[in-house]
C-alpha cells in the first residue's frame, strides 16, 4: 500500500522575531555549558581581568556566574551590551581584519539570554555604586560590588526544554566547563582562574607574574606545571622559534616521544592567544614527530603561535574555535621547523648540561655526597636550547684487539650473509643497482663511527692502568658515559654520572645512519625507478587523472611514472626501484591521494625518508654482532652528537637511563 504525500501549504515570507532569531542564534553559539563559560571568560580578558572566578552549580545547568576584575561597564551601555550584534571591539572592517581580542561578533550575551535567565552586575573605576541588569525584565538597579564585571545566568536552556534533554549528566558538563577554563589559563599564565562547584573549590590557577622574555617563559613553564601537571613539564622540551620570512613566532613546549599517549587529549594550539583546532597545525605538528614515534602513538604539546592578525581569519565560525590561514604553508612550515628543531638536539647532550648546571650549583656544598638522582629536576631553559656539539674531553684509549665479530664500519661483512643467500646477477638491474647504492651510501656514512678508534694514540699499560683505576671521571666526562660490556650481542651497557646506562645497539647505529644517509643524499636527488614489464592500469577518479597529469615531475622524483592511460585510466609504468616487489596500484593511489591533499615537496621528503630508513635499517650493525669496547664507545660519542638519536627510525627508544636511586631501589638498599 502506497500513501500520497498531501502537497505542502504555501507559507507567507516574513521576518523572524528578534527572540526566535536569538534562539537561532543561541543553537550555535550555546551548544552546553561549556560553551556559556568560554563567551563569558572571553568578555572577562578581553576587560582586562587579572582574577577571574566561575562559579556552577549542577555542572553548570543550573547556575554559571563569571566574575572579574575587569574594567567595567558603564550603567548607560548596560542594556546595549544585550542587544544583538553590539560589541565595543570593532568599528569597521579594518578593525574585523585585524582583530585582536578574544570576542568581537557582539552575539554571545544576547543568545545566551535568549535561552536563560541572564543578569549583569558592574561597576566603573571611580563610581561610588554598581549596577545591576535583568535581562528579561530589563530592570536596572543600584547594587553592591568592587570595581569589575559579574554575569549570573541561571536555568540555562529553560525556554527551550528541548534541548536541555541533549545536556549530559552533571559530572560530564562540568568537565567540559573545567577543560574550557583551562584552555584559557594555558594562554594567560598572567591572569588567575578559580572554579567552584556546588561551593566547593575544584580549580585554582594562581597568576604568574610577567616580564622579560626569559620570565615569561618560566612563567609559560609554571602555568603549564599547575594546569597539565608536572610530568607535562618534566617529559616536554621548549620551543622558539620565529621565521625571518614570515615573522612567525612559535613557542611553547613539546612533549618528549617517550611521553607520546594513545589518545591526542594533550594537545593545545594557540593562534595570538586563542585556542584553535585547526587541520594545519595538527598536521604540521604531527609531521615533526614523523621518524620519531612508535606506532599510532599521539604526541603531547602546547604551542603558541603569535602572527600578524590580517594574516589569520578568525571569523571563520560562531564559536571562533576554527581559523583560516592567508597563507597556510608557511604557517604549517614554521611550526614544522619549530617542534623539529626542539626535537633535534639528543637528550644525552641536554643531560650534560643539566648536571654541569647542578654540579657549579651544589659547588660551595663539596664536602657533602652528591645527589645520586637528577631525573626529577626538569630542564628548563629560557630560550630554545641550541643543537650541541659533544666534544669528548678525554679520549677514551684501549688495547686495540682483533674483534672476535665484525667492526661497525665492516659494511662488506654485515652484508655478506644476504650476499651468500642471494648471489648477484651478471647483469645488475636497477634495483641491485639501488642495493648497490644503499651499501655504498650507507659504509661510506658509517665510516665515521670508528673515527675516534682510528685516531686514538698509542698508550703504554700505565695509561691503561690510569683510565681503569678512575672510571668515575671518565664516567662523568660523557653524557653516556663510557662502555663496560655487551650484553647478548644486543645491548650495550654503560656507566654515566647517573648510573647506568642501557642502550640498543642496532636501534642507535641505525638513527646515525639513517641522519646521515639524509645529509649526504641531499633533497635534489630522485629516487631510482625500475620501469614495470606490463604496465598496471587501474580506474582513476577524475581528481586522480588531474594530480597525475599537474605533478608529473614530483612523481618522476618519486621514482613514479603514472601517465593516463584512457579518459578514466591510469597506468604505472615505474615505481621506486626497492619497492619493485610491493603492489604498484595501492602505491599509485596512496601517493596521488597525498600529493592531492598535501605540498608536492613535503610528500617527496617523506618518501625518501622512507626509503633511506629501509636502508638505513639494513646498514645499521645487526644483532649478535660482538663489538669491542673501543666499538662500543665509539658508538656512544655519535649518538651524544646525532639529531635525533634517542628513538630509532620507527620510533622506539635508543638508550634507557638507570639512576642510582633505582638501583638502590631494586636491592633494597637504604632500607
Amino acid at each position: 500500500m502506497t500513501f500520497a504525500t498531501p502537497a505542502p501549504q504555501r507559507r507567507a515570507i516574513q521576518d523572524l522575531p528578534d527572540e526566535l532569531i536569538s534562539q537561532i542564534a543561541a543553537g550555535e553559539v550555546v551548544e552546553r555549558p561549556a560553551s556559556v563559560v568560554r563567551e563569558l571568560v572571553d568578555n572577562a580578558l578581553d576587560a582586562g581581568a587579572t582574577l577571574i572566578t566561575v562559579r556552577l552549580l549542577a555542572g553548570g545547568v543550573r547556575l554559571i556566574s563569571v566574575e572579574d576584575d575587569g574594567c567595567g561597564i558603564p550603567r548607560e551601555e548596560l542594556p546595549v551590551a544585550l542587544r544583538r550584534h553590539a560589541t565595543s571591539k570593532i568599528r569597521n572592517l579594518h578593525e574585523l581584519e585585524h582583530v585582536g581580542t578574544m570576542g568581537f561578533r557582539g552575539e554571545a550575551l544576547a543568545a545566551i539570554a535568549s535561552v536563560s535567565e541572564t543578569s549583569i552586575l558592574s561597576r566603573l573605576e571611580g563610581e561610588d555604586k554598581a549596577w545591576l541588569l535583568e535581562a528579561r525584565s530589563g530592570e536596572l538597579r543600584p547594587a553592591a560590588r568592587n570595581r569589575g564585571t559579574t554575569l549570573e545566568v541561571k536555568e540555562l536552556f529553560f525556554s527551550t526544554p528541548a534541548r536541555r534533554k541533549f545536556l549530559k549528566t552533571d559530572a560530564t558538563e562540568l568537565a567540559h566547563c573545567i577543560e574550557s577554563v583551562r584552555r584559557h589559563a594555558l594562554a594567560r599564565p598572567d591572569v588567575g582562574f578559580a572554579i567552584w562547584h556546588d561551593g566547593k573549590l575544584v580549580e585554582q590557577w594562581r597568576a604568574v607574574p610577567l616580564g622579560e622574555d626569559s620570565a615569561r617563559n618560566d612563567a609559560l613553564a609554571r602555568r603549564l606545571s599547575d594546569v597539565l601537571g608536572d610530568d607535562f613539564v618534566a617529559h616536554s622540551i621548549p620551543v622558539m622559534r620565529t621565521s625571518a620570512s614570515s615573522g612567525i613566532t612559535v613557542y611553547g613546549r613539546a612533549g618528549l616521544p617517550d611521553a607520546a599517549r594513545s589518545r591526542p587529549d594533550q594537545q593545545y594550539c594557540y593562534v595570538n592567544g586563542r585556542f584553535v583546532r585547526d587541520k594545519v597545525l595538527t598536521h604540521a605538528a604531527k609531521s615533526a614527530y614523523e621518524d620519531v614515534l612508535h606506532g599510532q602513538k599521539q604526541p603531547i604539546y602546547a604551542l603558541y603561535i603569535d602572527m600578524d592578525p590580517a594574516r589569520v581569519d578568525v571569523n571563520v565560525h560562531p564559536t571562533k574555535i576554527e581559523v583560516r590561514f592567508r597563507d597556510s604553508r608557511e604557517v604549517h612550515q614554521a611550526v614544522k621547523h619549530a617542534v623539529e628543531d626542539a626535537l633535534a638536539a639528543p637528550r644525552a647532550a641536554l643531560l650534560a648540561e643539566q648536571d654541569d648546571r647542578h654540579a657549579s650549583a651544589q659547588a660551595p656544598l663539596a664536602g657533602t655526597a652528591p645527589a645520586a638522582d637528577t631525573s626529577s629536576t626538569a630542564w628548563q631553559p629560557t630560550v630554545s636550547a641550541p643543537k650541541p656539539v659533544m666534544k669528548p674531553q678525554l679520549q677514551y684509549t684501549m688495547a686495540l684487539q682483533e674483534p672476535a665479530g665484525h667492526k661497525v664500519n665492516d659494511m662488506q661483512a654485515l652484508w655478506a650473509p644476504m650476499r651468500e643467500a642471494a648471489p648477484a646477477p651478471a647483469t645488475a638491474s636497477p634495483s641491485a643497482a639501488m642495493a648497490s647504492t644503499s651499501q655504498t651510501i650507507a659504509a661510506n656514512a658509517d665510516a665515521s663511527i670508528t673515527s675516534d678508534i682510528k685516531h686514538t694514540e698509542s698508550f703504554t699499560s700505565q695509561a691503561l692502568e690510569a683510565t681503569v683505576s678512575a672510571p668515575t671521571e671518565t664516567a662523568t666526562t660523557w653524557p653516556l658515559g663510557r662502555a663496560v660490556a655487551q650484553v647478548h650481542g644486543v645491548y650495550i651497557l654503560a656507566e654515566n654520572a647517573q648510573g647506568m646506562v642501557i642502550v640498543d645497539m642496532h636501534a642507535a647505529h641505525e638513527r646515525i645512519v639513517y641522519e646521515r644517509l639524509k645529509a649526504q643524499l641531499g633533497n635534489d636527488q630522485p629516487i631510482a625507478s625500475q620501469p614495470l614489464l606490463i604496465p598496471a592500469t587501474f580506474a582513476a577518479t577524475p581528481q586522480e587523472v588531474a594530480t597525475a597529469e599537474a605533478h608529473t615531475e614530483t612523481l618522476r622524483v618519486l621514482g613514479l611514472e603514472i601517465a593516463p592511460f584512457s579518459p578514466k585510466t591510469l597506468a604505472v609504468r615505474a615505481v621506486p626501484a626497492t619497492l619493485a616487489q610491493g603492489d604498484a596500484v595501492e602505491l599509485a593511489r596512496s601517493v596521488l591521494a597525498e600529493l592531492e591533499q598535501q605540498e608536492a615537496s613535503g610528500v617527496i621528503l617523506r618518501a625518501r625518508n622512507e626509503i633511506l630508513a629501509t636502508m638505513a635499517c639494513h646498514g645499521a650493525v645487526r644483532a649478535n654482532r660482538k663489538l669491542t669496547l673501543d666499538e662500543m664507545n665509539a658508538l656512544l660519542r655519535q649518538m651524544e652528537v646525532t639529531e635525533r638519536s634517542d628513538q630509532c627510525n620507527h620510533g622506539r627508544p635508543t638508550w634507557r637511563q638507570l639512576t642510582m636511586k633505582e638501583l638502590d631501589a631494586l636491592f633494597l638498599r637504604g632500607r
